[in-house]
């Protein structure tokens, strides 16, 4: 994505007044309702928001996952997210664009498929459900986004990617992951050690 290219943010202060928090918290629907407002939600250039804590660009966090299998990644050379690259990630997903409110009603979820299909080929059926919000301003990166962690429940481990920027990917049990949990983003971590997974 062209640094140029207009994303979708929230003012920070909307955030704090929905309530502050760091690391995960559950998605309840009063808090989703809140973050996930369109009322507050605008596009502004990404090369501006990148460094500017008073927004925070609303990023889809997607967690593929088979009963107790989920699919993992190292983040590869070609992402765009230099900040991240190698550490490995349970979570897919990216900035949602000012092209994905084109001819819908819902950006937000409009992106989050989009960032999908982009980069990983499902293979086969799956059950959606957001359970929680990121937060880590602790770092450049966290400062400036909210994650959003949605899991995608698969029919079976079926799922590929289909981007270098990907390496590695595969299914793994929960377990595993968890026991290597130093090699994982900082969001990945909150994901494999949270309640809600």
């Amino acid at each position: 994505m062209p640094l140029d290219e207009k994303v979708l943010v929230i003012p920070t202060a909307n955030f704090r007044a929905a309530g502050y928090f760091h690391g995960m918290r559950a998605a309840d629907a009063a808090y989703r309702a809140a973050i996930l407002d369109p009322a507050a939600f605008s596009f502004r250039p990404r090369y501006e928001v990148e460094t500017d804590p008073a927004f925070k660009q609303l990023i889809p966090y997607i967690v593929l996952r088979c009963g107790e299998l989920l699919f993992h990644y190292r983040r590869g050379a070609s992402g765009t997210e230099k900040r991240l690259e190698a550490l490995r990630s349970v979570g897919i997903g990216g900035h949602i664009s000012e092209a994905d409110a084109a001819g819908g009603t819902d950006p937000y979820h409009t992106g989050m498929m989009r960032e999908l299909t982009e980069e990983v080929a499902l293979g086969c059926g799956f059950a959606e459900r957001c359970i929680g919000f990121i937060n880590d301003d602790r770092t450049p990166v966290g400062s400036v986004h909210l994650g959003v962690v949605h899991v995608f429940d698969l029919t079976a481990p079926a799922a590929r990617s289909r981007e270098d920027a990907l390496a590695d990917s595969g299914f793994a049990p929960l377990a595993e992951l968890k026991a290597d949990l130093s090699a994982f983003e900082t969001w990945s971590q909150f994901v494999l050690e949270s309640q809600q997974l």
